[in-house]
């Protein structure tokens, strides 16, 4: 797998895109207005690992709040890039510009009427027009934000398409894909390149299928901005993770995506974790050590899962890398090729080990196995 090439993007004390590591991200869930509440969730959010924090912006006196937000957060000692949430209200996202790390804004209501669900008729002439309204309200947006090196996501709902773009092109990927490059367009006329891109859905189909057409789309017209990946409205539990999976990794696995946000109806801190382990399970983000175990069968050889939690325990202070724990021969060496260290039935009541794809130690007692595993890994650390 190869990432898509993209530019970077700066926000804040990172980079996006360009090379950078996938970044991970949150958002609050407190009102913008109640500073404690946000700054305790955008620190809890930083502990967690989170490397920018969103809050949503419903008008002047959020967007406002938000330079006491920031103030607080960086006397903290938290440097966490900020990014303002705007919707319908333009004049928010100048205002937010001025105090945010990234402000985003959404296609389907910058400029457009709030969705009423109408079947609208434009003449070729009379669309033209409507696209002339975008770009004469988008770029003061970008000088302000040319000038206080402020990023901006163009963030794209297929919840929230415009009527105009709907009586055009349909709910249909292509109407999702047409009413962010609009947007971009006028990016790429003014040369303002500090842009991140995203488009998401709650059905993971679309949100993939959107997602793929819209790179082909900005590779044709030679754009290379990063990309935001996130399966809206994913849920809670195991349904919000499993679907934010589905929908981010299938992307991740094409090399599409520069970062992400898993969005789970839980606590916002909750959401990072699962964004890192996504991550490393994408080959993308190594943040913890990870154990590949086989699932058993009549050919084990030892209690599986009692000897994986006593390796995790035992291992669970090593820097981050791959434990393969194999019940048998057959399950062994080819199966755990990807893996660092092996721990593998060869007998009953035997377990060999390995580094990487070679045995280093035949047949030891099994009760003897994770000590001599783990005096392997730390004599080898001593090497290094």
């Amino acid at each position: 797998m190869q990432r898509r090439k993209t530019h970077e993007v700066r926000v804040g004390n990172i980079g996006i895109g360009g090379g950078n590591p996938v970044r991970v991200q949150s958002m609050c869930t407190t009102s913008t207005m109640d500073t404690n509440g946000c700054v305790q969730q955008i620190l809890a959010i930083a502990k967690a690992g989170g490397e920018l924090v969103r809050l949503t912006t419903q008008g002047i006196r959020e967007a406002e709040n938000l330079r006491v937000i920031r103030e607080r957060v960086r006397a903290a000692g938290c440097d966490v890039p900020l990014v303002a949430d705007v919707h319908f209200n333009p004049a928010v996202a100048d205002v937010a510009a001025l105090y945010c790390e990234k402000v985003r804004i959404n296609p389907g209501n910058y400029v457009d009427a709030a969705r009423k669900f109408k079947k609208l008729e434009y003449t070729d002439e009379e669309y033209a027009a409507e696209l002339q309204k975008i770009e004469n309200r988008l770029v003061p947006f970008l000088n302000i934000c040319r000038e206080h090196g402020t990023a901006v996501r163009i963030g794209v709902n297929h919840g929230s398409l415009s009527d105009r773009i709907m009586s055009r092109y349909g709910d249909t990927p292509a109407g999702i894909v047409e009413s962010c490059m609009e947007f971009l367009r006028i990016c790429m006329k003014e040369h303002f390149m500090d842009v991140i891109v995203s488009i998401k859905a709650s059905n993971t189909v679309i949100m993939v299928e959107s997602v793929r057409l819209l790179v082909e789309r900005m590779e044709a017209e030679g754009m290379t901005f990063p990309l935001h990946l996130g399966v809206t409205e994913a849920g809670e539990g195991e349904d919000g993770r499993l679907k934010s999976a589905v929908g981010i990794g299938a992307l991740l696995i094409d090399g599409i995506g520069d970062t992400i946000r898993v969005s789970l109806s839980e606590p916002p801190e909750n959401e990072i974790p699962v964004a890192y382990s996504l991550l490393q399970s994408a080959r993308l983000r190594m943040t913890k050590t990870e154990y590949i175990s086989c699932p058993g069968c009549g050919r084990t050889l030892y209690n599986l899962q009692e000897t994986i939690h006593r390796i995790k325990e035992a291992t669970k202070d090593i820097r981050p890398m791959k434990i393969a724990i194999m019940g048998c021969i057959v399950n062994g060496p080819g199966e755990m090729a990807d893996a660092d260290y092996g721990y593998v039935g060869a007998a009953r009541g035997k377990v060999s080990l390995y580094r990487g794809k070679q045995c280093v130690e035949m047949n030891i007692p099994e009760d003897q196995a994770v000590e001599k595993l783990l005096a392997l890994i730390r004599k080898d650390e001593g090497n290094n």
